[in-house]
């Protein structure tokens, strides 16, 4: 069976040879291959957007590997922008809205003076 994914990614669980919780990994429903799901949640399960757990394979908090008991904790500590990972394992990527920083201004909600 071929794996699950294309490359290793960087925020993998790093177990030898290569990334065992992206071929562990399921959609919910536990029939098919995370990222491959063909049942009424297949739209929703096939997205890859958003914050995802170490394997990329599943979004954070909703992991299926055997590292789930770890994977779907709330973090503690620093966390990534998004509020879902700890900061040195961020996977949304930027993708998700979080804090904004006061260095930053919002142009796409702030109502315009003229």
């Amino acid at each position: 069976m071929a794996s699950t994914t294309a490359a290793v990614p960087v925020s993998c669980c790093g177990r030898e040879g290569g990334c065992a919780c992206a071929k562990e990994a399921t959609c919910s429903c536990g029939k098919q291959p995370a990222l491959h799901c063909n049942c009424e949640k297949a739209q929703a399960e096939n997205k890859t957007a958003g914050a995802r757990c170490s394997c990329q394979q599943r979004p954070a908090g909703s992991c299926t590997c055997s590292r789930s008991s770890t994977e779907n904790t709330k973090p503690t500590g620093a966390t990534c922008a998004c509020g879902q990972r700890a900061s040195d394992s961020c996977t949304c990527g930027g993708t998700q809205v979080g804090q904004a920083s006061e260095l930053e201004t919002d142009f796409t909600t702030k109502a315009s003076g003229a």
